[in-house]
Parts: structure tokens; sequence; C-alpha cells
């Protein structure tokens, strides 16, 4: 793990590979990459939320990553906590390794066919679910079809498995149709109706991981909720899942890469509070918190175990665009010119973020792969933070038009956020704000396992998201906006917008499939479909006790193979 000096500012210009999605509590997104989890069985009064892994000597190393995930089922998560939780717990056919590159998981040799239209995946021998079973080819077929199962409704289906000959029939109802066929127990074949060059890192992304079907089959939604059903197929599985308090997995003893696993299990603190999860790192209980309560910032930026490091993704707000009078893009325009982007990043965020002047921010690559934000607008933000108070009166201007002068005729509106990180902060700041152009905006807390299936079923006005990266093409991050997409939560439906991006799926021309993509961008920011306020940093704090784990660019640790010095 490399530590990163506080020049924040600079250190989100770096790019980078794949890996996480979605939202989490503090990072949104999709970003947040969002409880309805039953957890395992009532241990009783006197046992309720006490590790049976506590004074056994045993190797756990105790986290912290985030509260109650909404699900940890592959097919339904979208958020960043929820897929750290994947992550450990499963393996797709490849993964994604310390240095960003497609390395093998549990394919050991994959080729494409030199029209890419056609993807083999060689899988290992001896491949076992974690109760002892055979894990075959086909159970990857019947996982994949499970996505595009309109009655299990996976919110990323579009992302992963669009360019997939036979997908449009295939999410209709007509799951055989999805060209993805075991030739033998060890040889998956894929077909696409469109080549994708990064069809390999999809294959390593979470929500393609298998799931066992004849436990799924006879459990319904609830197979994800218990640590008696959670069957897996990664370097832990789950033994034990007390809601609101902690989650244990333990080394499993099928996975293929057994030896290389040191850790006896994980420990994930389920704990929604930032300074609880503050003071148990502050007594070593947990040895690695991701909720850092703000205000210790100042005082822990030059601690040698205070962590800043750049993730590819945007803190964004979505606007319920079948609402008035979000439905007006004079309003969400106005709403945008209001916001003093460097006070929230710079004095708000403490600097831990960046001002968002774009929808995509760095770390994105082009199709010739250079940064896509410097293609961008003719190299210029969307969104200029020069002139603060010329916006202000912009936005003012833009509002009157919109039939709304000084905010009459505005009904009293909701902000609805998180109560994580700065987000209750810059909640108060944006209802300030939006005050300066006649708007009353009321702020809403909701609990973190609630808020995403808020966001979802369009509960709200106007709302806290974000979205980080699960590869780096910006083709992951723009879907999102597409009008079909399952993360698209303020239902942004332009038919230019969608047209762009098929085109950009469909081409093989790299040019043209850089210019649909630049498109795509320039409609959404000329119609404000969505609000960018920052561009996203994660920060931690980490015990030198942990050694061998690694953060990704997308949002992850990895600790599947780290170890605790004594």
């Amino acid at each position: 793990m490399k530590k990163k000096v506080i020049a924040l500012l600079m250190a989100v210009t770096m790019a980078f590979g794949l890996a996480a999605c979605g939202s989490s509590p503090d990072a949104s997104d999709g970003g947040d990459k969002n409880s309805t989890d039953q957890g395992s069985e009532d241990k009783g009064s006197d046992d309720a939320g006490k590790d049976s892994s506590a004074d056994s000597g045993e190797k756990i190393l105790s986290v912290q990553i985030g509260p109650n995930p909404e699900t940890i089922d592959p097919a339904l998560n979208s958020t960043v906590d929820g897929g750290n939780m994947l992550l450990h717990a499963f393996e797709c056919l490849l993964t994604i390794d310390q240095e960003g590159q497609v390395a093998e998981g549990q394919a050991e040799k994959w080729e494409s066919s030199d029209d890419g239209l056609t993807w083999t995946f060689q899988l290992r021998d001896g491949l076992k679910w974690s109760d002892g079973s055979d894990l075959t080819a086909n159970d990857f077929v019947y996982s994949w079809k499970r996505v595009c199962d309109p009655n299990v409704a996976s919110p990323y289906v579009d992302t992963v498995l669009s360019m997939v000959e036979g997908f449009d029939e295939a999410v209709a109802g007509d799951l055989d149709a999805l060209q993805v066929e075991a030739t033998d127990d060890k040889t998956l074949v894929v077909k696409l109706s469109a080549p994708c060059t990064f069809f390999d890192k999809l294959a390593a992304f979470a929500t393609l991981s298998p799931v066992q079907q004849a436990t799924v089959e006879a459990n319904g939604d609830k197979w994800a909720t218990a640590p008696e059903t959670y069957i897996s197929n990664g370097p832990f599985y789950i033994a034990e899942w007390v809601p609101s308090s902690y989650l244990l997995m333990r080394k499993n003893e099928n996975y293929w890469n057994k030896d290389a696993v040191k850790l006896d299990g994980i420990r994930f603190n389920l704990i929604e509070d930032a300074n609880a999860a503050y003071s148990a790192y502050k007594t070593g209980e947990i040895l690695m918190i991701k909720d850092v309560p703000t205000e210790e910032i100042p005082s822990l930026r030059e601690n040698d175990d205070f962590y800043v490091e750049p993730i590819i993704g945007t803190y964004y707000l979505s606007l319920n665009l079948n609402r008035e009078p979000f439905n007006d893009p004079k309003v969400r325009k106005a709403m945008s010119l209001a916001i003093d982007r460097e006070y929230v990043a710079g004095t708000l965020m403490q600097g831990t973020y960046s001002a968002a002047g774009n929808f995509i921010g760095p770390g994105w690559l082009d199709t010739d792969g250079s940064e896509f934000m410097e293609n961008a607008n003719g190299g210029q933000p969307y969104m200029d933070n020069s002139d603060y108070e010329a916006n202000l009166e912009e936005a003012k201007q833009l509002l009157a038009d919109a039939g709304y002068p000084n905010g009459e005729g505005l009904p009293s509106l909701k902000y609805s956020t998180n109560d994580t990180a700065y987000h209750k902060v810059v909640a108060e700041y944006l209802q300030q704000a939006w005050a300066g152009i006649g708007m009353d905006i009321q702020v809403e807390i909701v609990e973190w396992a609630s808020f995403t299936p808020l966001r979802r079923n369009g509960d709200f006005d106007s709302s806290r998201n974000g979205w980080v990266g699960d590869y780096s093409d910006p083709s992951n991050m723009l879907d999102v906006l597409f009008s079909s997409n399952g993360n698209n939560d303020g239902k942004y439906n332009n038919a230019d917008y969608d047209a762009a991006m098929k085109e950009a799926r469909k081409t093989i021309d790299p040019e043209k499939r850089s210019a649909a993509l630049h498109k795509a961008e320039d409609i959404l920011m000329e119609d404000m479909g969505c609000i960018p306020i920052a561009y996203y940093n994660d920060f931690w704090l980490q015990s030198s006790k942990v050694t061998g784990s690694w953060h990704s660019v997308f949002g992850y640790w990895h600790f599947m193979y780290a170890d605790i010095a004594e």
C-alpha cells in the first residue's frame, strides 16, 4: 500500500484501470457504487453482536468499510461497500490485480476472436463452491442469465451484458436467448453482438460472479441474507452475520488459491457512526476504518496511518426529473450555477475532494489512451466556477425565465442524503445556496440501508448521489444516465443522449466512438441531467500492523492476501 502525501488536488489526476462500483455511504456511489438483509439467526440477548472468534487466538482482521449493506447479492449490489464484501466472498472468471491489470480468476486462460465477437474462457481444474461441491462453466451460464432476468431486476444488467448477443430478448424474459454457453464443464463461450474492447474487465466485475443455482432456487431472495445459505466461491465465506454489528468471513478451504490466504478471517464491522468507528480504531479493536470523522482530519493529515488516494468517480446530485420543477432544464441549470464548487470541495470537504467542472473527471481514459476530460468541451470545464457571483446572477435569471422570479411559485422541496462523511454539511450548504436564489429546501437525513432504495424507487425530490468507476472506460459512467439503466436514479431520458450512447456501443472505430461519448456528455451537461459537485478521493485510517493489502482506484480495499504483523 502506498502512502499519499496530502497533495490531494494533484493526486486525482492519476489514471488507472478497474474494480468497484456504484456508491458507498460516503462515496455515494452508483455510484454510492445502496438494509434489507435479515442476517444470521438470533444468538440470544447474551451473545447478540458477540464475535465467536473473539479471544480465540485466530488471525482475524477487523475493519470498517461501511454500515449494513442494502444487499450482497452480486446481481443486485450497486454500492462500493457491498462490492467490497463481494470481492472477498466471490471470484469472477477474471480478477483485477494490484497494478490494475486483468488477471486470472476462476478462468486460467481466455481469448477473443479476431473480430472481437467471440470470447472463450477456460476454467481451472477442480473448482469448488465454499460448501465443497463442484463449480463448472454451467454455473456462470446460469448466473449471467439470472442477471438478465427481469424478475431479478439487476441495476447493472445494461452495463455488463448489453453487448452480448441475444441481450434484448433475454431482458424481455427469454433468458435462453443470451449467447453464453458452456461447451463443457471447463469452457465458457460468449458471443457478442458488437466488439467490446473491455469485455475482459467486465468478466472481472462482481455483478458477473457465479452464484449456486440450487441454493438460489431453493431460498429465493433470502439466499443472500444468511450465512447458512450464502454459498460463495472466493477466498472467504460468511460464517456469522449480526446486522448493525458485524459480518464475519472465514477463510474458504475450498478456494483454489487458499494457500496464499494468510488470514483466518475478516470481520467487517457494520458501523454507520464515524465517531464510533474512530473510537474503535483508537483502541485497536479495529485496524482499518473507511469512515473517518471529518472534524478529525486536520489533526490526522500528517499521521503515517492516514491515507488519501484518488479514485475515479464523481460526487453529484440527482434531481427527480419526473417531478416539477426539475423537469425544466432552466431550473436544473439555476440550481447548478448557485453552487460554489470550490468552496464545497476546498472548504467544506477540507480539500479531500476536488471541484468538478465536468461529469467525467480525472482518471477516465479516452479511446486513444489520453485523459477523456482533457478532450471534453474544447478542453474547458462545462461549469466554470471562476466567477461565482456572475454564476449566481445567471442562476437567478434562469429561475425567472422558468417562471419562478426570486423563487416565487416554487413549492418547498426536499434534499435527501445519508449522514456520513461530508454529506450533512454539504446538504446544509446546498440548503443555504439554493435559498439565495429563492428556493426553500428541507434537508432529509436517511439511514444508509434505506437511502439507495429511496433513490432507486424515485422517492425523492433532490438527492446526493455519485459514481465510482468499475473500469476506466468513460462509458461505464455515462451509461448510468442511459434512460433504461437501473442506476439512473433521476430518470434522465433524452433520445439524443441514448442515440449517442448506442453509437458508442456499436462502433469499432476509436475516433467515432470517442466522438459519440463526448457528444453524450455534451448533451448531458447542456441538459444538466445531473449536477456534478466534486471528484472523489478515498481517505481512511489503517494500522501499520496490516500488511499485504492494497486500495484500488475503484474504491476497493483488497484484504484477501493481507496479513497482521505481530
